[in-house]
């Protein structure tokens, strides 16, 4: 009889948002009359710039002319996308990233989890709390934790909560931990770091030998200039992080899937034996035995991000959706709720009316405005009694759901 990965059985019953789904079809379900507003998941909804459209109808010509077909292309993604992330997501902020540096894949979402193949199972793991369900999960799949407790969290991994009272800005860990998950603009609080919060960590990890995954999935949406976009803008911080990025909110490509993951050179794992091991070597090693890279169709449609009509195009979509959470924040507050994040960031954190658990507070939304939301103790223990709202809707969607929950709460 073949067995298999115990470390599944771990897991709670269902990943969030197919739980939301699950509840959201039932009540569809009961009542078909009713027009149910989804403003759960960060999924978008505007269309893919015309840019990054037009470049990718001219690969499919490509594709069709033997000159000009691609097959397989480099494990990496191709050096023509690379080259102009390198010079305009991280040379231009004064970060020393070369394009060799850079692995084009599927999915920041993808990585996240993927990169734990790459790391020992002994490691010391910290998360913020709320957080994003994909760090817990995958280090739960891989084997890192122990069981879920009566608190709701997973022995063996380190939790460091983020809440109203510390701004939502998780504290330096007083013992060692060996890798770190931050994520900002964050999901699902909606809070920034500064410059200063980001060098107590880079300190914190050059000094004990940590490295931290540094989720940018969201780092299009910071309109303050004094706000670091990537974590390499801090000084030390190419000898202890690996960062994430997406096309998928900035570019609108959740559908279209690509992303992207810096690995620097430089970065250092320690093997068993102690010797020192560069990381990069180790991704590349993994990238090009499991994955077989993004198709040349959607990294041209990456390409065209960079064009000066691409940048033009997602900043108007940056732009709708941020116009989106300060709508969603200004009636949110009009109806007498207490209101987090919106700013610089396209999801609205929400403290629930006092008597309400989370799950209580989506099941009212859902039932008596049918507006959907996802329950901040999906993301964690300390996300118990909040409730995230995403902006990423149509603008009369968007004013249709706040209209009715001003009529409920107000």
């Amino acid at each position: 009889m073949a067995t298999v990965n115990d470390n599944y059985l771990k897991l709670k019953a269902g990943y969030l948002f197919p739980e939301i789904a699950r509840r959201v079809n039932a009540f569809v379900t009961a009542n078909p009359e009713a027009k149910v507003i989804r403003l759960g998941i960060g999924d978008v909804t505007e269309p893919l710039p015309q840019a990054c459209r037009n470049a990718m109808i001219k690969a499919v010509e490509d594709m069709g002319d033997r000159d000009s077909f691609k097959g397989y292309g480099p494990e990496q993604g191709y050096a023509w996308l690379r080259e102009k992330i390198a010079v305009q997501d991280f040379q231009s902020r004064g970060c020393d990233i070369d394009a060799s540096e850079i692995f084009i894949s599927d999915g920041s979402k993808c990585d996240c989890g993927n990169i734990l193949d790459i790391f020992g199972d002994d490691n010391v793991i910290a998360v913020t709390d709320p957080v994003y369900p994909v760090y817990v999960d995958t280090n739960v799949m891989a084997g890192h934790t122990g069981d879920l407790n009566e608190k709701g969290e997973y022995e063996g991994l380190v939790y460091l909560p983020v809440t109203a009272e510390n701004n939502f800005t998780a504290e330096i860990p007083t013992q060692k931990v060996d890798l770190i998950y931050l994520c900002f603009p964050n999901n699902p609080t909606g809070a920034t770091a500064t410059k200063e919060n980001l060098q107590a960590w880079v300190d914190y990890a050059r000094a004990n030998g940590s490295i931290i995954f540094f989720d940018a999935a969201y780092e299009a949406f910071i309109t303050d200039p004094s706000l670091p976009h990537s974590i390499y803008e801090i000084e030390g911080a190419k000898e202890c992080a690996i960062e994430f990025r997406s096309f998928s909110k900035n570019a609108g490509f959740t559908g279209t899937r690509c992303a992207l993951t810096v690995v620097p050179k430089n970065l250092i794992g320690k093997a068993k034996d102690g010797s020192d091991v560069e990381v990069w070597k180790l991704w590349n090693r993994r990238q090009s035995t499991k994955f077989n890279g993004v198709s040349y169709i959607v990294q041209r449609g990456a390409e065209a991000v960079y064009s000066p009509e691409g940048q033009a195009q997602i900043q108007e979509l940056i732009s709708f959706y941020l116009e989106n959470a300060a709508i969603i924040r200004a009636k949110l507050i009009e109806a007498g709720l207490k209101v987090y994040g919106g700013v610089n960031a396209p999801y609205v954190w929400v403290q629930v009316p006092s008597g309400l658990s989370s799950w209580d507070f989506f099941d009212k939304l859902l039932q008596s405005c049918h507006v959907v939301g996802t329950p901040g103790s999906g993301f964690g223990a300390a996300g118990e009694g909040y409730f995230r709202i995403s902006a990423f809707n149509s603008r009369e969607n968007v004013n249709e759901a706040m209209s009715r929950i001003l009529n409920k709460f107000k």
